[in-house]
């Protein structure tokens, strides 16, 4: 069987280096906020080109904490409307809504899935206060025309780039990243950061994360306790060096699907420019996705569905059970995600595509 990701070949490499790591941190003796988590943050910012970066406990808690920051500064109060991709994992509409702000589900593109930025502007009223952007399946959205929405009505613009590690981010005030295991820089346990160049959000994120504390026992605000754990921070910093090497290896992969599959019943995704993806999944449509998916289980390949259900038919939100949202509720039908790590091998690629050519 070619697993959809194999997370033990994936992190093979780097299994010295992490026990080294883990050494260390039992002899240094300080779990919690120490040198790696301030190490992993300097390294990240830089990577991301950015001025900032807060470590938190994970993907979801970086919005939550991002959208609270902003209720802390006064740009943000509760209530107000953020616009968020119809067509998302359910954790960026869960953001919003953790923060007491009113989603607002806007369709996506149905090339590339993501936002639509043709959408936007009919959405927005005067309770509009933000743009929750999520670069799905790790290819970038049109921020351009985002960006330009947000600077005609005074919005903000937030990333939710979980799965788009390695992506160039322009024309948003924050970015919030998750180090999930599976994703295309994955710790080994939960992990997030949010990035940003404003400093005034950065100093009330570094609070908030930490019980609202700047001070140990002075707490300025009502914070909550998402730190970076010491030793994910350790085991990132083993591996974010090799990341640009390993989204490398994914674009290669794509680009054979992309040339190499030839099948009229299967729909590939578009991606005009690849160094606006970073392919942290491939997904393919195809109107007979259940046969498709067993005929490839029969065949020794293993796919997974991102995602079955879309958020507005979520039985946890079943107040929007009358919502009606045609393309991203086809997209959901439709979508099956192929296997795509940076340790699939040649032989492994072409199989792939050999069965499905015959299907």
């Amino acid at each position: 069987m070619i697993k959809f990701l194999d997370l033990h070949k994936v992190n093979l490499p780097y299994q010295a280096a992490f026990q080294e790591k883990m050494q260390e941190l039992l002899d240094k003796g300080w779990f919690v906020l120490g040198d790696e988590v301030q190490t992993f943050e300097q390294q990240f910012a830089r990577y991301t080109q950015s001025k900032y970066c807060i470590g938190v406990g994970n993907g979801l808690d970086a919005m939550v904490l991002i959208f609270k920051a902003y209720i802390e500064l006064g740009l943000l109060q509760k209530g107000d409307e953020i616009i968020v991709p119809a067509n998302t994992y359910i954790a960026s509409i869960l953001a919003v809504l953790q923060a007491d702000l009113t989603p607002v589900l806007v369709e996506p593109d149905v090339e590339t899935f993501n936002l639509n930025p043709n959408e936007i502007e009919a959405k927005i009223t005067a309770k509009t206060k933000g743009i929750l952007v999520v670069h799905l399946y790790g290819q970038l959205a049109d921020m351009e025309a985002i960006a330009t929405i947000g600077s005609q009505h005074n919005l903000l613009i937030i990333e939710d780039a979980a799965q788009a590690h390695g992506l160039p981010f322009l024309g948003s005030h924050a970015r919030a990243f998750s180090f999930y295991p599976g994703k295309n820089l994955g710790a080994l346990g939960d992990a997030g950061c949010i990035t940003t160049d404003d400093s005034d959000l950065a100093k009330v994120l570094f609070a908030l994360r930490n019980y609202g504390s700047e001070q140990k026992y002075y707490n300025e605000y009502l914070g909550v306790n998402s730190r970076l754990d010491e030793l994910q921070a350790a085991f990132l910093n083993v591996k974010l060096p090799h990341l640009d090497k390993e989204n490398a290896v994914r674009r290669s992969i794509a680009q054979r699907y992309l040339v190499e599959i030839r099948n009229p019943k299967i729909r590939l995704p578009k991606c005009d420019d690849f160094q606006k993806h970073v392919f942290h999944l491939f997904v393919i449509r195809t109107a007979n996705r259940a046969e498709l998916q067993e005929y490839l289980k029969q065949n020794g390949v293993e796919t997974l569905i991102h995602y079955p259900v879309p958020a507005h038919q979520q039985k946890a939100l079943s107040a929007w059970q009358s919502l009606s949202f045609p393309i991203t509720e086809a997209i959901h039908r439709e979508v099956l995600s192929l296997p795509m790590s940076p340790v699939l091998t040649a032989a492994e690629v072409d199989y792939i595509i050999q069965i499905l050519n015959q299907y």
